[in-house]
């Protein structure tokens, strides 16, 4: 859905049900920064204290229409050698407090300026920050987000914020088969298993790559990625270089791996996507989403026999929904295979949704990444 620049799109809301959860998605493109000045940043991880020029955006106050306990923002955007950007939030608590601003991510698209970076160790009275989530310990009823642009390289393209009150679920009850019943894209398939011993300094190596893999499975999809001399630095027998690739400059160097869900969108925003982190509330919205032509990267976590025909457990685990049967089964990228011949996977419709959607797991998300002359779906307020 393409949007004018400076436009808000906010989402209906969705009230709290056993079965619903209530999320919506707020949208800015055309971000011009009001503020300007010069500022000194210390690396956490090494290095001199350096001054940088800055620019800021910061968006009004934002309502969200129910007491949300977690916001997730993800951007797409600029920043090439030379230049950096830090994304933080604040929140009004339902009490009408103010809350501090936390930061929620330092991004840059390579490494030679700073350390790209999520920031432990903000937690107060009102909420904390986990990696790329702000939890809220009092549930917060409007919120702010501002960027800073270090360097005269940085550029905003979109910035999104997803809000959400997630419920206790155990078990999530499976939706009926909706409109892309026997539709399935053609997505390459990537194995991250194939890239085991591979550059451990991000994240422990190819085994951990669940979410480069998939990203680089949307891209590829679309078309897009490093050009070949973006790639010299990976060994020419990898089966894969966009993949080491990917897991280098997604890599999140206080969390020590490459599954910041906001770096991940970044990363494809380099390539011309334009995307979203948001929650899903069901299947059946997956299914909007592949009917219009646009695969889904999802979050999920399950032992081996609650997700039958992974042949694995997981805490954590990202793969890329690609379509679903005639019956309503999911068809899937699932990078945990052990080569790209055994990635395409077909999950069952209630086992899939159960441990994607229940509020053990990621509670529905997702990343979009999709080139903007593609609209999207319609949608309920969460995209």
């Amino acid at each position: 859905m393409r949007r004018t620049a400076g436009e808000t799109t906010i989402g209906s809301v969705v009230k709290p049900s056993a079965d619903t959860i209530p999320v919506a998605l707020h949208r800015w493109t055309g971000v011009v920064p009001s503020e300007s000045g010069f500022t000194s940043y210390l690396d956490p991880f090494g290095g001199a204290a350096t001054t940088w020029a800055y620019r800021r955006w910061t968006s009004e106050e934002r309502e969200i229409g129910f007491p949300a306990t977690e916001l997730v923002p993800s951007w797409t955007a600029a920043a090439p050698p030379g230049s950096w950007l830090r994304v933080e939030l604040r929140a009004r608590t339902v009490t009408g407090g103010l809350t501090k601003w936390y930061d929620m991510g330092r991004w840059a698209e390579g490494g030679g300026d700073i350390h790209r970076t999520s920031l432990p160790g903000q937690g107060d009275e009102d909420g904390d920050v986990a990696v790329d989530t702000y939890v809220a310990r009092r549930p917060v009823s409007a919120y702010q987000v501002r960027v800073t642009l270090h360097g005269p390289g940085a550029e905003v393209r979109s910035v999104g914020v997803m809000t959400s009150a997630l419920p206790t679920r155990g078990h999530v009850t499976a939706s009926p088969r909706g409109e892309a019943a026997g539709v399935a894209l053609d997505v390459p398939p990537r194995s991250q298993r194939t890239h085991a011993g591979h550059h451990p300094e991000w994240g422990g190596g190819g085994e951990a790559w669940c979410s480069p893999a998939s990203t680089t499975m949307v891209l590829q999809y679309w078309g897009r990625g490093p050009a070949p001399e973006e790639l010299l630095f990976v060994d020419p027998s990898d089966p894969c270089p966009a993949v080491d690739h990917a897991a280098r400059d997604m890599y999140d160097h206080s969390y020590q791996g490459t599954g910041n869900w906001p770096f991940g969108v970044a990363y494809a925003g380099r390539y011309g996507l334009s995307g979203f982190v948001t929650r899903l509330r069901s299947l059946a919205e997956a299914e909007r989403f592949i009917r219009a032509g646009i695969p889904l990267i999802t979050s999920q976590s399950f032992k081996e026999h609650e997700l039958p025909g992974s042949g694995y457990s997981t805490r954590g685990h990202l793969m890329v929904v690609t379509g679903f049967t005639a019956g309503g089964d999911v068809i899937a990228n699932d990078p945990a295979g052990a080569s790209d011949d055994t990635v395409k996977r077909v999950y069952p419709r209630a086992a899939f949704e159960n441990v994607w959607l229940r509020s053990t797991s990621s509670g529905g998300i997702v990343h979009v990444m999709h080139p903007h002359d593609i609209p999207l779906p319609s949608s309920e307020g969460n995209w």
